[in-house]
């Protein structure tokens, strides 16, 4: 009987998000088209995003975050954002912990959710990881927004991992373009998303949501040819907090 009743507060707890994901998004939907409408804007649109929908989310949802840093972001550099993937609450943390406006890289498929996906497709990059083209889109679309000023986040796992899987391996994409572009990679570790808003239906609670920022990792000397040992350093990093918690 407990079982039962914990499984469909769950339920109504998961519905509860994506309610609060709508809110705001349709009271300010004039000006969210508006802002949306040229890149010019975005970052105006970011600070939206950033102040007003993640905190509407995150504590209307009981998720209070709690952010350790390690270093401090310094206001108008470019960076590279990673942090491992957990659930949909990845998005909202990342937008608090970030006060430098930043653009997601990330899978088409969201572009299906109601509402969320019609603003996704307009301010996001988005790829379709299967697609080779779409992959070289990516760094076009990276490098005009990193000349705006801009900073790029992606989640490198390249999609969420099986519920029994800590942390999966990285995929090269935001290591090679941190590279090539010579930005700081910011590597992040959200602790409790997993716990709070998975993507079991029937899993989830409110609680504390506390994420580390690590100590940034250079790329100024860094060519190709370490791209792979500076995403396994990084991988290694996230996962030490992981295993540690």
């Amino acid at each position: 009987m407990i079982s039962i009743f914990k499984k469909t507060g769950s339920v109504l707890f998961q519905i509860w998000f994506y309610i609060l994901v709508a809110i705001p998004i349709f009271i300010f939907l004039p000006l969210l088209i508006l802002l949306s409408a040229s890149e010019k804007w975005y970052p105006q649109f970011f600070w939206v995003a950033r102040n007003i929908w993640a905190n509407f989310i995150l504590y209307g949802m009981g998720c209070m975050p709690k952010i350790k840093r390690e270093q401090q972001l310094v206001k108008g550099k470019s960076y590279m954002l990673v942090a491992n993937h957990t659930s949909m609450l990845d998005i909202m943390l990342m937008l608090k912990v970030s006060p430098n406006p930043f653009v997601f890289v990330g899978k088409k498929e969201l572009v299906k959710i109601p509402v969320f996906g019609f603003f996704y497709k307009r301010v996001c990059i988005m790829v379709d990881r299967g697609d080779s083209r779409s992959r070289t889109a990516v760094y076009r679309r990276a490098q005009k927004r990193l000349n705006q000023g801009l900073s790029i986040c992606i989640f490198p796992e390249g999609g969420v991992p099986e519920e029994y899987v800590l942390l999966d391996e990285f995929k090269d994409g935001a290591f090679k373009m941190a590279i090539a572009h010579k930005i700081p990679i910011v590597p992040m570790t959200f602790f409790d998303n997993k716990e709070r808003l998975p993507f079991t239906l029937t899993k989830g609670k409110p609680g504390q949501t506390r994420v580390k920022v690590h100590r940034f990792f250079e790329t100024e000397n860094l060519d190709e040819a370490h791209k792979a040992s500076l995403r396994e350093e990084i991988r290694e990093t996230i996962l030490h907090d992981l295993t540690q918690n």
